[in-house]
C-alpha cells in the first residue's frame, strides 16, 4: 500500500472514533478517548519519523512539514491535557471537542495540500517503498503501544 493511502486509514479510523464520541455516555467517551490517544501517539510518530522525514528532503514541503509538525505538537499537548483531567468530564468534553477540531483541520491541510505535492514529487514506486516503511514503524509501535 502507498504511504498516502496508509496515511488516509489511519485518518479515517480517527475520524471514526471521533465521530463514535458524539452522544456516548462519558464512561465510553473516556474509553475512546484512550484508543484515540493510541492512535494518534502511534500515527504522529510514524509520520514524524517516516513520512515527514522523507518529504523534508524536497524544499518545496518544507514549510508543509513544519507546520504539520507543530499540529502535532498541539495534539500531543491536547492529548497531555486531557490525560490530566482525570475524572472532570466537562473539561473532558470540551478538550475532546478542542482536540477533534485540531486533528481534522490537520487531516483537512495535510490530505489537501501536501499530499496532493507529494504525489507530484513522488512516483508510484517511491510511495509504495515509503508505504512498507511506514507499515513496519507502525508494527514497531503498535507493540510497543501493548
Amino acid at each position: 500500500m502507498d504511504a498516502l493511502e496508509l496515511l488516509k486509514q489511519d485518518h479515517q479510523k480517527v475520524k471514526g472514533l471521533f465521530k463514535e464520541t458524539e452522544g456516548a455516555e462519558n464512561s465510553k467517551k473516556k474509553q475512546l478517548f484512550d484508543q484515540i490517544g493510541t492512535e494518534l501517539e502511534i500515527h504522529t510518530h510514524i509520520e514524524e519519523t517516516v513520512f515527514y522525514s522523507a518529504m523534508e528532503k524536497h524544499e518545496e514541503l518544507m514549510d508543509m512539514v513544519a507546520e504539520a509538525r507543530d499540529e502535532h505538537a498541539e495534539v500531543r499537548t491536547l492529548l497531555q491535557e486531557i490525560e490530566l483531567l482525570g475524572s472532570d468530564l466537562e473539561g473532558l468534553n470540551s478538550k475532546l471537542t478542542e482536540l477533534i477540531e485540531t486533528v481534522v483541520h490537520h487531516i483537512e491541510e495535510e490530505e489537501g495540500e501536501m499530499f496532493e505535492k507529494v504525489r507530484e514529487l513522488f512516483n508510484d514506486e517511491a510511495l509504495e517503498q515509503l508505504g512498507k516503511e511506514l507499515q513496519m514503524a507502525k508494527g514497531t509501535q503498535h507493540r510497543a503501544a501493548s
